[in-house]
This record gives C-alpha cells, sequence and structure tokens, in this order.
C-alpha cells in the first residue's frame, strides 16, 4: 500500500519531468528551426513566414539572442492575454467552449476542495479507528491518506452526518455550477450563429434513403420532390457519388505530381550553376531498381497518363447510374427554408426522404457518403456487438496493471524479486510512478480503434465521429479505468476471499476497495494529468516527424507545408480524458478529498497548456458551434450520480443506517436536474430556431440585395476530387451537370409539378431572379 513517502516521491518524479517538458519546450520553441512545430497555425493564416530567410547561416537554425532565454516563460501570461471574443474569432466557438471545460472543473472543485479540507478532514482525522485496527490485527496495513479518508471513520459512527450533508452541498454546487455554465454555453451558440460570416451548411440540408425510380435519376426525382413540396424556396440540389476509387487516384496524382516538382526544381537548380544535368529515376518500387530514366519525361509521362484515367473515371461515374447514391445535399433561397425542411418529416413514410442538417463542407466525410442507408443499421448493430467485447477483454490486461499497484501482489508472483522491491527507492518508484505510465500504455492504440469503429458505423460528419468515438471512449473509461481499477485491483489482492464469499459479502468487498484505490488514482493523475500534458506542449512526436520529413522527404515548399502538422483537439480522445478526472474527484471527494488538489493541479496546468495550443499549434478540421456541450454535461452527470450510488454503497457497508437513506433523493434530483437542463437548452443545440433564421436572412437581403447565391453555394457540395485541378475542369463539370439535370422528365407525374424547373443540380437564379418569380 503506497504511503505519503511514496505519493511524494511520485509526485516528485512527475514534477520534474513536468517541469522539464516546459522548460525544453520554453528553449526549443525560441529556435528558428522550430518554428513550424511551435506555430503552425499562424503559418496557415498566412500571418508568419519562416524566419530562416535572412541572416546570419548560424542564426538560420539557432535562436543567438541570449535576452531571449531570460524570458522563456513568457509564453504562459502570453497564452492567457487573450480575451474569450477575440480567441473566438481566432479559433472557433468549439475550440473556446473546449476550454471552458477545464474552467468549469476549477469552477466545481476550487470550492469542494475547499469545504473538503476544512470540515471532512478534521473530522476523518481525528479518529482512531485504523490505528485501533491496526492493533487488534497486526497484519491490518494502512497510511496517513487512509486517516484522511472516510475510512478512518468507526462503523455505525454519527460523523457520517457530516458526509451525507457535504455528499448534499457538493451536488447542489455542481449542478448550480453546471446550470450556469450551460447557460452561458447556449448563449455563446446562438450568438455565435447569429453574427458568423454566411456558409454553405446554412442553406443546405442533407437528403437520405431517396427512392428509386425507373424513369428519373436520383437528380431529377429530388428537384421534382422538392419543387412540388418547397416550390417557393427550392435553390438546387447535388447529388452524392460514390468516389472513393476516384479518391485513390487522385491521391497517386499527387504523389507523382509532387515527385516530378522535385525534379524540375532540381534540374532548374542544375543549370543555374551551369549545369546541364538532367535528373534520372528508376521505374521499380520506391526507385530503388527497375530501369533508369529521365525522371522528368517520366513522371510528365505519368501524370499525364493519370489524369486522362482519372478524367475518364469521372465521366464513368457521373454516366454510371450505379455510382450515383440515393442522396443528396439540397439548399434553399434562405436559412428559413432550410431549417424548416431540416427539422420536418417530408412525407408520410417516416424512412423516406430523411432530412438533416448539411455538415458544413470540410467537415463532410466523404467516403461514408457512398455507404447505403440501408446498411446503416446492420453496421451499428456489428460494431455494438464488438465494442462490448472489446470493453469486456480489456479488463483482463488492466487488472494485471492493477497488480502492480500492490507489492504483495508483486511478491506473489515474483518471490525472487522480494529483496530488489524491499528496497524503499523502488518501492516508492513501483507504488507511485508505475502504474500510471503502465495505464496509459495500454490505452494508447484504443482511441484509433474506437475511431475506426465509428467510421465503419457509417457517420457522414467528422464531428458526428468525434462525437460517437468519445462517447465510447467515455463509456470505456468508466468500465476499465475506473471500475475495473476498484473491482478487479480487489480481485487480484484478495482473490481467495473474494471467490469464496456469499454475493452478500461482496458490496463490502467493493466498498473497502474504494479509499484503498485512492492512491491508484492520485498516481494516474500526476502521470497523465501531469507529466502528460505538460508533454503535450513540447508535441516531441510532432517534433521529431516534421524534422525527419524535413530531412528525407521534404523536396519541394508544398513537401514544407505539409510535413508542418498543426494537428487538432481531437474532441475524441481529449473530452473524455477530461471526463475521467472529473469522475475520479466527484466520487473521492467525500470519501478520500486528498486527491482533490491533485485534479485542481491538473485543470489549471491543462487550461494554460491547450490554450496557448489552441492559439498558436491546434488548427480546427470543422466548426460545430460547440454542438458537443450536450454530451460534455451529461457525462458531468453521469459521473455524479455514480458518485452518488457508490457512496451509498459505500455508507451501507459502514452501517450508517440513519444517513443512508437519505442518499436515495441524490440521484432522483439530480436525474431530475439533467432532464430539466436538458429540456431548457438542449433544443438550441440540436435545431436552428426560425425567428434566428429569419433575422438573419432579412438582415443580409437589406445589406446584399444582389447576392449571387446560386453562384455561392453551387461548387460548395460538390465532392472535392470532382473539382480536379484546375478551374477549367470545374466549370466544364458544372455546365456538364447543369445540361444533365436539365433533361425533361418522363413521369406522368411531373404534369402536377406548379411550374417546370429552371434550376438545375448546380445552377440555381440569382437573388433578383428568385425575387422577381416570387409572389
Amino acid at each position: 500500500m503506497a504511503s505519503l513517502g511514496d505519493i511524494g516521491l511520485a509526485a516528485a518524479i512527475n514534477i520534474l519531468s513536468a517541469f522539464a517538458f516546459l522548460v525544453a519546450f520554453a528553449v526549443l520553441r525560441l529556435q528558428p528551426f522550430n518554428d513550424r512545430v511551435y506555430f503552425p497555425k499562424w503559418y496557415l493564416k498566412g500571418l508568419r513566414h519562416s524566419p530562416a530567410g535572412s541572416g546570419a547561416a548560424v542564426s538560420k537554425f539557432v535562436n543567438l539572442d541570449l535576452r531571449s532565454y531570460l524570458k522563456f516563460l513568457n509564453w504562459m501570461p502570453a497564452a492567457l492575454k487573450m480575451p474569450e471574443p477575440e480567441l473566438i474569432e481566432h479559433a472557433g466557438l468549439d475550440s473556446a467552449v473546449y476550454l471552458r471545460i477545464y474552467l468549469l472543473g476549477l469552477k466545481i472543485f476550487v470550492p469542494i476542495t475547499l469545504l473538503a479540507f476544512v470540515i471532512l478532514v478534521p473530522v476523518n482525522w481525528t479518529n482512531k479507528t485504523l490505528e485501533l485496527e491496526k492493533i487488534k490485527d497486526p497484519k491490518f496495513e494502512f497510511n496517513d491518506i487512509d486517516k484522511l479518508s472516510i475510512s478512518n471513520i468507526p462503523t455505525g459512527s454519527q460523523r457520517f452526518w457530516t458526509h451525507l450533508v457535504m455528499a448534499y452541498t457538493f451536488t447542489f454546487w455542481t449542478c448550480y455550477t453546471l446550470y450556469r455554465e450551460y447557460e452561458r454555453i447556449t448563449s455563446m451558440r446562438l450568438h455565435f450563429l447569429a453574427s458568423e460570416h454566411r456558409r454553405p451548411d446554412q442553406f443546405t440540408v442533407l437528403v437520405r434513403n431517396v427512392p428509386s425510380d425507373p424513369d428519373e435519376t436520383v437528380g431529377e426525382l429530388v428537384e421534382h420532390f422538392f419543387l412540388v413540396n418547397h416550390p417557393d424556396n427550392y435553390l438546387t440540389n447535388q447529388v452524392v457519388y460514390n468516389a472513393n476509387k476516384l479518391t485513390d487516384m487522385v491521391k497517386k496524382k499527387k504523389t507523382l505530381q509532387n515527385k516530378l516538382d522535385y525534379n524540375q526544381l532540381k534540374y532548374s537548380r542544375s543549370q543555374a550553376k551551369n549545369k546541364d544535368e538532367r535528373p534520372t529515376t528508376k521505374t521499380g518500387f520506391l526507385g530503388l531498381w527497375g530501369e533508369k530514366v529521365d525522371a522528368i519525361e517520366y513522371y510528365t509521362t505519368e501524370v499525364d497518363k493519370l489524369s486522362e484515367d482519372i478524367a475518364a473515371e469521372r465521366d464513368k461515374i457521373m454516366s454510371t447510374p450505379k455510382s450515383i447514391m440515393p442522396a443528396a445535399f439540397v439548399s434553399f433561397k434562405t436559412r428559413w427554408a432550410a431549417a424548416v425542411c431540416a427539422q420536418t418529416q417530408q412525407t408520410r413514410d417516416p424512412t423516406m426522404w430523411l432530412t438533416e442538417w448539411a455538415p458544413e463542407p470540410r467537415d463532410v466525410y466523404w467516403h461514408n457518403l457512398a455507404l447505403p442507408f440501408v446498411q446503416l443499421t446492420i453496421r451499428r448493430l456489428i460494431i455494438g456487438v464488438a465494442f462490448f467485447f472489446l470493453t469486456f477483454f480489456f479488463m483482463i490486461p488492466i487488472a494485471f496493471v492493477q497488480t502492480l499497484a500492490n507489492i504483495e501482489g508483486i511478491k506473489k508472483v515474483a518471490p525472487f524479486l522480494k529483496p530488489l522491491i524491499d528496497m524503499p527507492v523502488i518501492k516508492a518508484f513501483i507504488q507511485g510512478f508505475l502504474p500510471g505510465i503502465a495505464l496509459k500504455l495500454f490505452l494508447i492504440f484504443l482511441p484509433s480503434i474506437l475511431m475506426l469503429m465509428s467510421k465503419i458505423e457509417g457517420f457522414i460528419a467528422l464531428s458526428a465521429l468525434e462525437r460517437r468515438a468519445a462517447s465510447r471512449y467515455y463509456l470505456f473509461q468508466i468500465v476499465n479505468v475506473f471500475l475495473g481499477s476498484i473491482i478487479a485491483g480487489t480481485a487480484f489482492q484478495q482473490l481467495d476471499k473474494f471467490i469464496h464469499q456469499s454475493p452478500s459479502e461482496i458490496p463490502n468487498t467493493i466498498g473497502v476497495s474504494i479509499p484503498m484505490k485512492a492512491t491508484f488514482f492520485i498516481t494516474y493523475i500526476m502521470v497523465d494529468g501531469w507529466a502528460g500534458t505538460a508533454g503535450e506542449i513540447l508535441r516531441l512526436k510532432p517534433l521529431i516527424i516534421y524534422h525527419l520529413k524535413n530531412f528525407f522527404l521534404v523536396k519541394t515548399e508544398k513537401d514544407r507545408e505539409e510535413a508542418m502538422d498543426a494537428g487538432s483537439l481531437g474532441f475524441n480522445t481529449g473530452e473524455p480524458q477530461i471526463q475521467l478526472y472529473f469522475l475520479v474527484g466527484l466520487v473521492y471527494c467525500v470519501v478520500t478529498p486528498f486527491l482533490l488538489p491533485y485534479i485542481i493541479v491538473f485543470f489549471a496546468l491543462a487550461y494554460v497548456v491547450y490554450r496557448h495550443q489552441i492559439i498558436n499549434v491546434y488548427n480546427q478540421e470543422y466548426e460545430s458551434a460547440a454542438a458537443f456541450w450536450p454530451d460534455v454535461h451529461g457525462r458531468i452527470i453521469t459521473a455524479l450520480v455514480i458518485s452518488q450510488l457508490l457512496l451509498m454503497g459505500l455508507l451501507t457497508t459502514k452501517e450508517a443506517k440513519q444517513s443512508t437513506p437519505l442518499l436515495i433523493a441524490l440521484p432522483v434530483l439530480t436525474i431530475w436536474f439533467h432532464r430539466y437542463c436538458k429540456n431548457r437548452f438542449e433544443p438550441a443545440f440540436v435545431r436552428f430556431p426560425l425567428q434566428e433564421a429569419m433575422m438573419k436572412d432579412t438582415l443580409e437581403r437589406a445589406k446584399e440585395p444582389n447576392l449571387n447565391l446560386k453562384g455561392y453555394l453551387q461548387n460548395a457540395y460538390i465532392h472535392p476530387d470532382f473539382k480536379g485541378e484546375d478551374d477549367d475542369h470545374s466549370a466544364a463539370y458544372n455546365e456538364e451537370k447543369e445540361r444533365e439535370n436539365l433533361v425533361p422528365t418522363k413521369r406522368q407525374s411531373r404534369r402536377n409539378t406548379p411550374r417546370p424547373s429552371k434550376y438545375g443540380g448546380s445552377s440555381s437564379p440569382t437573388l433578383s431572379e428568385v425575387a422577381h418569380e416570387e409572389p
């Protein structure tokens, strides 16, 4: 059992590790040759240029200004200076609201920690329960941390009333803070949507499960349906193609074009030196073997040939009915019309003509748009079963990790290590540092597996993929990391007793294990929350990869831009990890308050670090206007309910018969509060108010009466690989699509159309034409 000395050594190791990471970052970020690693966002915005372009040769790589090293920690106050409105303008609402999760952690746990240390810690400390138990049973072990916990309260004591009152107090404070934050985020979202610039997704819905028709193509059928059912508001549509094969061809062409650019640049430099040496290459694998040929001619021929194949594949996709999926992006003349369509049922059959808000173009996961809608239910069932087995079988390595938290467990498995383990420094290292780092290593590949599962399920937006993966990661954290660490760790420590005891005694074993595992979670917080967060700002992996690419692979300036990996927040991994700290903090705030300061340090450090990363590094792939906040709120509520249920179980083992029944009301009140917040605020995150849409439309018409909305929307939802490499091909494609979608219908029901279609699949009138037509 880890003692205060073990925890102190672990804290020293992690504090030194975190400090070393921060100092290394502070020095490395000042070096000119690392500028693209630590400030990529400013390069992407075009507001920063490489400092290696002028000056002495050494100064292009190393910062020779010694005065700058004296202010190596000035990035911390600089990260806090940018006001929140400016941060939203700079990085988006998603990034700003993500940072508020860390602030929410501080708002909840700082007052709770103060109250717990003022009230609960003295109540726990001033008992002799554990010391008396030690006298009765010399083999009984405890440490000073246990004396600060609820374990030091004698069975049936009246002091448990203090823990009951504190449980109510902490719950009410958490709910009050959550309510105010939900209210604030809702206001920020509505203001952001009302003030943001025009975006294609504001006018567009995604229509899926379009029924087949032998007489009309999907594009014609979609146009006919919306001209009939939305005659005054329909503007244009863009059908969805299965272009996955084309995507692979475009990627291959990009690689070949890059090699051609490199060899042309190499030849031009050779000519500049009055040398006429044309570069050569070999036609075999990676240019390592095969026939030796002129590189420029070879890659020019390959690029031209692949360009012809790509053009042929585009034509084949456009002319083959099987390549057209029963889905389309449908755009309207106003935001109000799009909101009405996206939020209503289109036909009496609820399984056909399904409409939803279209993701913004950069949020679309194009690969999954090619999936037939009927497959989605089957895919999600299969992935659900696979996730269940993944969660269940992962308990085995988690349980093994927990044996490392107990010296006695290691001695039983490997008795020959007893002399080494009994050394104070080794013992402290094993119990205070090793369990946390081992668990973190076990979880390193899990996010990638969960993201792959989300992609297989068929979600069509990157934001939806990340939110789904985050939900599964959070559930996995609860089952394996939290409950698994408690239950499995106890089973390994008391295996024989756990197997042979009656079912009625098992809750006692679990109840006792909750305070016993506090030391494990303290070490995990220090490893993952302190050292891990500090390691994030160092960006060691992107730093190494960038310089390896820059040395071996970068051949052109375009290569150098692509080697610069800005990364993103990674909502699917970061947010569930934050939620684990909320869960641990809420569970142990009444049980073992000594753990709370470690969580506060994490939230404070992470807020500063990630604010710096959002300002200078991360480049978000999409903007969802904080659509993820209901998930954040729901997970904190889940953590609160779990903490209340575990506290009830723990007090039951302590025979607190008078106070325990009063805890039953807490989960009920908490769930009621969650339902209230869900009804009060969540509609703003799943629906768009028609009043807001109408106001924005009216304001836009007043400011830009001659806006060509058709020109703005016509290319927004064309598959990126259909846009080609040049404007000429894109224009030719648009003209062809326009002619294709203006083919007269063959269906007799077309006679019921109020007016003949004037707007093709990618062609639409100007607003002046629309206004002239409207009654």
